[in-house]
């Protein structure tokens, strides 16, 4: 591919002109820049990381070259939320505004995992319990939500709608699983006798006409690098939100094993295979549960020998009892039960064999036992890849042309860090005559559009020095008073971003306490929607909370005029992931705290920054309550990762700016 002509050039700014026109907004010259330079980077072939700060209008940005490209484009999300913005807003308006434009293909379609999709086959033949017997009506408290959920779903086919999750009555994970199916569940379009009307299948058909595609990171990751085809053919992806995209292609290849989960795929078995198989099995998945349990929480550099025994027993047992399955064309084709309990045997068999190989490639870690929500969650163990840049490399962006763009990808003051994070760095020891040398791949350019806000002005970045550094013991009486006497001064116009649960309940604990006339909000206290709606509707209302509440809470206006961030948001020293990832880079002769801890940091930093300011008139305070960030020799690196606030360390300056914007916003109310 070439470089972009004068024409196409013209042709996309001419686009976008008219698409911003008829939206009712006006032209932002970041905008633009960004428009041209994807247009540039789908005909040149060259790789693309575009920051664009909030405000810029990119996702218009990436649309409209992608319209008019000659080829098939997918736009990859990490969220359900943008997800949602792109499909119900951004894109419906700009068709609208550009569809009949000459050179726009305004074809588009969404496409999700098979388990997001109603299943009308196990809604019409019903679920398999443990067994695999399918029972015509659930069972308990969860039935009234399931049948209508079923009814929903059959609405829905009737009236020629997708069957997506997203548009589904409220409902729980555990009821939505009682009218879906995973992709090893499925019995597939051919011998489903609903294959026609399946709602997976017809996205999927949608998409094959398509060209534009709105995906996910997760099915991304699955169809180019798990090597499991379900995005149709395609040669340009843009990958929005590309903060998140490492992190989300590695839960996509990780694995979980529970004893459970063996104990189920047994039991399924046993009405379908004759022999012992069934029981060997069960049998390997009570050797798998006592092994678990002796085994602390953490990373496993070696694999214990009752480990590793019970886990090659699994895999055998696992291997023996699929041989023993009948073939489908012994009576077997169309029985979802039979389908089902092979699946699970299949996902068992899968997971311990990587388990039992233990490969350098990947890290194992026994989990921590505990609640989740209001279930009981037992400890297990876990597999992930040690890193996921080689494979990005090798099978997305040596077949594909990647667009990444977010709000937060210049870290340190480049774009090398996540760039290398990407798969778009020097290849290792490769060696030319006889010499070792590293040489670059991949092209890729790095672009910073900036952003239409002037944080300089807008906002202040506070770093408390004269605080201790934090400690491992949560909050200090010092943290605690700085808190509650910031949270004062804003009047309760506050959002906390903490670094734990427990630092995050302690600080509302004392803020309730010593501030009664504010409203403190903890994460936990009720759903995170719930809690923002509460925050908005009240400016004297504080809320404080852990990661969700980092990346995904946009709270423009007088609401949040405060962000709160407890500490430097380095991964903990016994993440079993993150510390194998930094003890591989010092091993490959690189600096891993800087590589995998403080990359780590800065980006959350960005990202937790990032909820201040989000219109052309808010105004705050970004408070860091950790002195490293202006004492320690990374600091400069971490600041550099952040916008360019107006910066004090005086605790004085502070609270009056507060006080004064407190009482502006008072007074705008009255």
């Amino acid at each position: 591919m070439s470089a972009a002509t004068e024409t196409e050039q013209g042709a996309v700014a001419s686009t976008l002109a008219a698409a911003v026109e008829a939206l009712g907004g006006q032209e932002r010259s970041g905008q633009v820049q960004m428009a041209e330079a994807v247009a540039d980077a789908m005909t040149s072939g060259t790789h693309l990381l575009v920051q664009a700060g909030t405000g810029t209008g990119k996702s218009l940005a990436y649309l409209v070259p992608a319209l008019l490209h000659d080829s098939r484009v997918v736009v990859a999300t990490a969220t359900l939320a943008l997800q949602h913005q792109l499909v119900e807003r951004d894109i419906p308006r700009l068709v609208e505004a550009v569809g009949d434009l000459p050179g726009v293909d305004a074809s588009y379609a969404v496409l999700k995992g098979r388990s997001n999709y109603a299943c009308l086959h196990r809604i019409r033949a019903g679920v398999p319990d443990d067994q695999g017997a399918l029972i015509e009506v659930p069972q308990g408290s969860m039935a009234t939500k399931v049948l209508e959920l079923r009814a929903w779903a059959e609405e829905v086919a009737e009236a020629g709608g997708t069957g997506e999750r997203d548009h589904a009555p409220r409902h729980t994970d555990r009821e939505w699983r009682q009218v879906s199916v995973n992709h090893r569940e499925c019995l597939g379009a051919a011998k489903c006798p609903f294959g026609q009307e399946c709602f997976a299948e017809l996205a999927r058909e949608k998409a094959q006409r398509s060209h534009l595609i709105i995906t996910n990171h997760s099915l991304l990751a699955i169809d180019a690098i798990e090597g499991v085809p379900m995005i149709p053919d395609y040669d340009v992806v843009v990958v929005d939100e590309a903060h998140e995209v490492v992190t989300r292609v590695t839960q996509a290849a990780t694995d979980e094993l529970f004893a459970a989960d063996v104990d189920r795929a047994a039991k399924r078995s046993q009405r379908h295979i004759e022999g012992t198989q069934a029981d060997d099995l069960a049998d390997a998945g009570d050797a798998l549960r006592a092994a678990v349990a002796e085994l602390p929480a953490g990373r496993l550099d070696q694999l214990p020998d009752a480990l590793g025994d019970a886990l090659v027993a699994v895999r055998d047992s696992a291997r023996a009892c699929l041989s023993a399955y009948p073939k489908t064309d012994q009576g077997s084709e169309g029985d979802a039960g039979f389908t089902q309990a092979k699946g699970a045997v299949q996902e068992v068999f899968a997971t311990a064999e990587r388990m039992a190989a233990n490969a350098e490639s990947d890290v194992l870690w026994v989990t921590e036992g505990g609640m989740v929500g209001q279930n009981q969650r037992p400890a297990h163990l876990c597999v992930a890849p040690l890193q996921v840049w080689g494979p990005m490399r090798d099978k997305l962006l040596t077949d594909k042309l990647a667009v990444f763009t977010s709000a937060t990808l210049r870290l340190g003051g480049d774009f090398s860090a996540v760039a290398a994070s990407f798969g778009l760095k020097a290849a290792e020891n490769v060696e030319h005559g006889g010499l070792e040398r590293t040489e670059e791949v991949l092209p890729w350019r790095g672009l910073d559009v900036g952003s239409p806000f002037d944080y300089g002005q807008q906002s202040i970045l506070y770093v408390a020095r004269h605080l201790p550094p934090p400690g491992r013991d949560g909050l200090g009486k010092a943290q605690l008073d700085e808190i509650v006497e910031l949270v004062d001064a804003s009047e309760g116009r506050a959002l906390g971003l903490f670094s734990s649960r427990r630092a995050a309940e302690a600080a509302a604990e004392v803020v309730r306490e010593r501030l009664p006339h504010l409203t403190t909000l903890a994460q936990g206290d009720a759903q995170l929607p719930e809690l923002a709606r509460q925050f908005v509707a009240d400016p004297h209302t504080a809320l404080f909370g852990t990661l969700s509440l980092w990346q995904g809470l946009d709270v423009p206006g007088d609401t949040c005029q405060l962000v709160l961030i407890d500490r430097i948001p380095f991964p903990r020293p016994d993440d079993p992931l993150m510390s194998a990832r930094q003890r591989a880079a010092d091993q490959a002769g690189g600096n891993g705290f800087m590589q995998v801890a403080a990359t780590h940091a800065a980006l959350l930093l960005a990202q937790g920054t990032g909820r201040l300011i989000r219109t052309t008139t808010d105004r705050g305070v970004v408070a860091v309550l950790d002195p490293r960030l202006v004492t320690a020799r990374y600091g400069n690196f971490l600041k550099a990762s952040l916008p360019p606030m107006w910066t004090t360390t005086d605790p004085a300056v502070v609270r009056k700016a507060l006080a004064r914007l407190a009482e502006a916003a008072q007074s705008e109310a009255r």
